[in-house]
Parts: C-alpha cells; sequence; structure tokens
C-alpha cells in the first residue's frame, strides 16, 4: 500500500504534468486497436473504466488474475497494470504495452479520466 500511494505522489510530481492530450494521443497509437470498444475487440471498452471495480466491464471476459484483483481503477492500480499487466494479474494477457516511461503512463491515465 505505501508502494502504491509513493508511486501515486510520484506521479503528481512529476515536471510536465500529464496531460489527457498527450494522454489520448498514445492512446490512439497504442491502445485504441484492442480497446476501441466494438464488438470482438480483444481488450474490453475503456469508457468509465477510471472508478470501477477492476475485472467489471460487461460483456468481457477476464483472466483469473484480474478476477481475484480487489479495488478499483484508479492511477496506481492502472500505473501498475500499464506497467507489467503479468505482474499485476498473472495471467493477463494484454500484452506489455509501449509507456515505458511514468509520463507516458500517467498521460493515458488521465486520458482515461475524461472517458464517459
Amino acid at each position: 500500500m505505501r508502494r502504491a500511494i509513493g508511486l501515486a505522489m510520484l506521479l503528481i510530481l512529476l515536471p510536465g504534468a500529464a496531460s489527457a492530450a498527450d494522454g489520448e494521443r498514445l492512446f490512439k497509437l497504442q491502445c485504441k486497436g484492442c480497446h476501441a470498444g466494438g464488438q470482438g475487440d480483444p481488450g474490453p471498452a475503456l469508457p468509465g473504466v477510471f472508478g470501477a471495480k477492476i475485472a467489471s466491464r460487461p460483456g468481457f471476459t477476464y483472466s483469473a488474475g484480474l478476477q481475484a484483483r480487489t479495488g478499483v481503477w484508479d492511477a496506481a492500480s492502472l500505473d501498475a497494470f500499464l506497467t507489467s499487466p503479468t505482474a499485476f494479474a498473472p495471467g493477463a494477457v494484454m500484452p506489455k504495452p509501449s509507456l515505458a516511461t511514468p509520463q507516458d503512463r500517467a498521460a493515458v491515465i488521465e486520458y482515461l479520466k475524461t472517458l464517459r
């Protein structure tokens, strides 16, 4: 828990605050192919995901590792998942995203907050 709080604080204090606009650009380049919200997409639709219970999107089958997670998708949990999906939830089928820097992950998280 301390690590998650520390990480959340680090994201807040990083120079050059993450912007939803930067996150939208990154999302379109790296995430939208699987999370466009269309029927048969390999990933769940993401509108409303920020603040939602983990592994709760209707109509999507989650890995056992994600189903075993408790809590909600907040900045800390999303950052941990985007850093290493399989470390966050063993058996997760999402390929490791190309959001290698904390700034890129923070920007995508800011964008996810805007999706309703």
